[in-house]
């Protein structure tokens, strides 16, 4: 078994289209390194090694529908059969 990790859209160019993925892990901070390894450059748009190998900003990160920042953010322990839901966060409109 693996973890399915669902890519947005915008990310899509580095999984050749791929709506979801598949990748292995014990901790978030692992799978996005295997997953790096198959689809070149997705890491460095999940994390910011310049603010200490953490989130970026701007991209959420769900393990089965729970925030991970809520839990222990690039650190958290992943599992087979878990899903990885990544979502840009996006702002806009009028005031």
């Amino acid at each position: 078994m693996a973890i399915e990790v669902r890519i947005p859209t915008i990310l899509r160019q580095y999984t050749d289209g791929a709506k979801a993925v598949e990748g292995s892990g014990e901790t978030l901070a692992e799978l996005f390194a295997d997953l790096e390894t198959r689809h070149a450059g997705i890491r460095a748009r999940l994390i910011d090694a310049d603010k200490g190998d953490q989130l970026r900003r701007f991209v959420n990160v769900y393990l089965n529908d729970e925030d991970v920042r809520f839990l222990d953010g690039i650190n958290t322990k992943v599992s087979d059969g878990d899903s990885v839901t990544i979502l840009p966060a996006v702002a806009g409109g009028r005031v």
